[in-house]
């Protein structure tokens, strides 16, 4: 269950973050500075005092400092940041703002969500703040230097970001089995691109993960670290199947997150470096 958040003073940095996306910019939603007193007050503020021509930002900045030992108007705030109302003329630019606040309201503890369109601030894991980045390997190749296929690295791409978001939320058996997913696609396209003969006639569709490991093992793309690793994160990618945890003596936590970004982080970076080597 999500724990509901009670909110302690924020940093002035955050504050400065937080009049920031208020105002808005070419990315985010613009508030023009009456707007941005009528954007108080329908967020719940009284004596929303009137904007007197000041630069926008720094007014906006004045009004949050003045109210930061008040916890709960700031939540008022951030609340209606993630409010759909808001942004009747945009509705595309909610989930936008929701990331900008959350990129920098984690660093608190912190997260803006809007599961059902109903705004909440639930309390979350300030390192959740670099997914991945925690791995004793930091990622340092990118989908287009392994994959040549522009749709399919896209495709890859997404499962990544899709294993950072179920990291950010705290959801482990579901960040695991999507990077399992993720390391089984990008294996078989390496496979595919580089020299689909080592498949062996085999049919890339019933072809299994353990296989796609050892390939790329004898091929010298990873290297024996990464391929006994690799073997452990297909144990706990098979989770998928409830059945399978059941049978476990336990259940995947965050240190087992850990080392499955440990995992898809160094795997990612030997597949690059092999192709720069075979293209030197």
């Amino acid at each position: 269950m999500t724990q509901e958040a009670v909110l302690g003073p924020l940093d002035g940095n955050t504050l400065k973050e937080l009049a920031r996306v208020i105002c808005g910019d070419d990315h985010l939603y613009y508030r023009r500075g009456f707007e941005i007193a009528q954007f108080l007050e329908n967020a719940g503020w009284l004596n929303v005092p009137e904007y007197d021509g000041e630069y926008r930002g720094e007014w906006t900045l004045q009004l949050l400092t003045a109210r930061r030992d008040s916890p709960t108007e700031l939540e008022k705030v951030l609340v209606r940041l993630a409010d759909a109302r808001e942004y009747l003329d945009e509705p595309g630019v909610l989930a936008t703002v929701v990331n900008a606040v959350n990129t920098f309201l984690v660093h608190e503890g912190f997260r803006l969500e809007n599961p059902g369109g109903r705004p909440r601030i639930v309390v979350c894991d300030p390192a959740l703040a670099h997914p991945g980045q925690q791995a004793p390997v930091e990622l340092k190749a990118t989908m287009a230097e392994i994959i040549r296929e522009p749709r399919m690295a896209a495709l890859l791409q997404r499962r990544l970001d899709e294993a950072r978001t179920c990291f950010a939320n705290g959801a482990h058996i579901a960040a695991i089995i999507m990077l399992g997913s993720l390391l089984e696609g990008v294996l078989l396209t390496v496979i595919e691109e580089r020299d689909a003969s080592l498949l062996s006639n085999k049919d890339p569709n019933f072809i299994g993960l353990k296989a796609l490991i050892d390939i790329c093992h004898q091929a010298g793309w990873i290297d024996i670290d990464m391929e006994r690793y690799s073997q452990t994160l297909r144990e706990y990618r098979n989770f998928v199947h409830p059945r399978r945890e059941f049978r476990e003596a336990h259940s995947p936590d965050r240190d087992t997150l850990t080392v499955s970004w440990y995992v898809v982080n160094g795997t990612l970076n030997d597949l690059a470096a092999s192709h720069l080597g075979a293209d030197t």
